[in-house]
């Protein structure tokens, strides 16, 4: 098996094909027409393109972030030329459906896809996610009309799209945001307001840009519930699908980030004044869906961009522990303690127990991360695909609970795995010289896009697990104690029963929050929770890993085994004292006041 420093070949081969079974999907109608032998090719394809198109110019980008000329944004221009590889091998429409000219892979496989790109160069992989996303959204909810216009020039990567929900006075409080859509006529609205960090807001990488804005139209409901959705293309589009004259959407600045720099990242300006179409002031927009309606077509693409950002939050920390890995075993640095001859010649830092220990830790974050949003992924195809509405259903909820865990566990854990990396280098990792330090700074970004971890903490804690009676936690705890009995009688039956017991007190712990009365202290350590749930579901995870490597030998599957070992030894011991610290309804952090800081 080829190895890689973007990422592992072999662990994506272990993940699709040993544990999660991807083969079996082509017996259904959807997937049909493919097999094990096309799911290899795009992604041995994807890993080619990664390597040689999108890894090589991660760094120049880097060091020569995006930048306004005469009102436009310029970009080097090996990111273009990598966008145009990625298109023309079908990679933007790999999970699209036929008819829309899409190669209609099973999400789970397409996420594996390009997680290859997450990992080599995530600030160009960006603008195609986002469109893919956008796309998808489309499909799900716009007319047959719209998606004709819209969706095919993005599928063949001609046209990009983005999302434009936050402003600069909101954030992430949607309720309060104040872009107006006054309805006119002829059907359409006109746009007039600002939004703020809008990634790949504005590029010359295409002939046009698709936004996808949140609005209000007057007259409706205050808050969430009065907010739409419209479609503002940059440049707008004539029946036969001909771009015509410019839209009303101003480039009004960029912002500088501390990495994640090569994705343009912008403050638009809707109904300026600056482009005037058909006469009149106001960015024209088209209404998807109904009025009203728009944060729940909105959450669509939030959803599938939170798992892509736990995705790409796990290939930055992937390629992270791999650079670690290896440098670990070439860089020569110090003798055993059982050897303290000066005589002899140093030895490969790997050799050191504390180096061994950093590996391993990475290890254990990023395979468990990669087993999470794969896992994800692979729901997404059971709620589209299988059989009986039962399992969809279940599929769906399931997917419910777990989207803040696969947004947020990823962005903190393999965040971290890129900070062990730099320790690992020791003085050379903090240098611009050896590739982990941008990793580390494009991988903090992801804890606060999406939705940060504070407000996927509120999400989990404060909607998923209470919803429809406590429905998703009852059946996150009986997929994972399916999981636990499989485990009785193998060598991973004492896992098994940790899991059991994390299980019992999480759900204990729930009521316990809950039951007390009061939101407030319900949700103030919110946060904790998020985490202590991330870390049952990965143990889980890793358990469901062991279990597929039973009865197999090999340093790979041995390396398995033993992550598997480090978490339950290292990791889930730490959700204990968590539990027991939300199980006391503290209120330190409630009680603390503004002044007293």
């Amino acid at each position: 098996m080829r190895s890689s420093l973007v990422l592992s070949p072999r662990d994506l081969e272990f993940l699709l094909h040993e544990w999660l079974q991807v083969e079996t999907l082509t017996k259904r109608e959807r997937f049909a027409e493919h097999s094990r032998e096309t799911f290899d090719a795009v992604l041995e394809l994807a890993e080619q393109i990664a390597t040689e198109q999108f890894a090589p110019h991660n760094r120049k980008a880097d060091e020569n972030e995006p930048h306004v000329v005469d009102g436009k944004v310029v970009l080097i221009p090996e990111v273009a030329a990598a966008l145009r590889v990625f298109a023309e091998a079908g990679m933007t429409a790999a999970a699209l459906p036929e008819e829309l000219g899409g190669l209609q892979l099973p999400a789970v496989v397409n996420q594996a896809v390009h997680v290859w790109f997450q990992a080599a160069n995530i600030g160009t992989s960006a603008y195609p996610f986002l469109t893919m996303a956008n796309a998808n959204l489309l499909v799900a909810h716009a007319t047959p009309e719209q998606v004709q216009t819209y969706v095919p020039p993005m599928a063949e990567g001609r046209w990009f799209g983005t999302m434009a929900l936050s402003e600069p006075q909101a954030g992430s409080s949607l309720a309060d945001i104040t872009t107006r859509a006054e309805p006119q006529d002829d059907g359409s609205y006109r746009l007039t307001g600002n939004k703020m960090w809008i990634s790949a807001g504005d590029h010359e990488l295409t002939e046009n840009i698709v936004h996808l804005v949140l609005a209000k139209v007057p007259g409706g409901p205050a808050g969430v519930k009065g907010i739409s959705l419209f479609i503002v293309p940059k440049f707008l589009v004539g029946e036969d699908g001909s771009l015509g004259e410019r839209n009303d959407v101003v480039l009004a600045g960029l912002n500088h980030k501390m990495g994640y720099r090569g994705t343009t990242n912008t403050l638009l300006n809707f109904g300026e004044g600056v482009h005037t179409p058909g006469g009149q002031p106001g960015a024209v927009g088209f209404l998807v869906g109904e009025q009203h309606r728009g944060l729940t077509y909105m959450f669509h693409m939030m959803n599938e961009a939170r798992i892509g950002v736990g995705m790409g939050a796990t290939g930055l920390g992937y390629t992270g522990y791999l650079h670690a890995v290896d440098y670990a075993r070439d860089r020569t640095q110090g003798r055993p303690l059982s050897g303290k001859d000066p005589a002899t010649p140093p030895v490969p830092i790997i050799e050191h127990p504390d180096v061994r220990r950093m590996l391993l830790a990475g290890k254990s974050y990023v395979e468990g991360g990669l087993a999470l949003g794969l896992y994800c992924a692979r729901l997404v195809d059971e709620e589209r695909t299988a059989e009986g509405e039962a399992d969809r259903q279940r599929a769906h909820l399931l997917l419910e609970m777990l989207t803040p865990i696969a947004k947020s566990w990823p962005s903190q854990w393999c965040l971290a795995a890129d900070d062990l990396a730099i320790q690992v280098h020791g003085g050379y990792g903090y240098t611009r010289d050896y590739p982990v330090e941008q990793f580390y700074r494009d991988n903090r970004l992801n804890p606060i896009h999406e939705g940060t971890h504070g407000v996927q903490a509120l999400d989990l804690l404060g909607r998923k697990v209470v919803m429809s009676g406590g429905a998703g936690l009852s059946l996150l705890g009986e997929t994972i104690t399916a999981t636990t009995a499989r485990a009785a009688g193998t060598q991973w039956a004492d896992l098994g029963e940790q899991l059991d017991g994390l299980v019992q007190q999480l759900g204990a712990v729930t009521a316990t929050l809950w039951g007390q009365g009061d939101p407030q202290v319900a949700l103030a350590n919110a946060s904790v929770y998020l985490e202590a749930a991330g870390h049952v579901v990965v143990g889980w995870l890793w358990l469901e890993q062991a279990l597929a490597t039973e009865g197999r030998d090999g340093d790979f599957y041995t390396g398995k085994r033993q992550a598997a070992r480090y978490f339950q030894h290292w990791e889930l011991p730490k959700v204990g004292p968590q539990l027991a610290l939300l199980a006391s309804l503290d209120t330190t952090v409630l009680e603390m006041r503004s002044d007293w800081f």
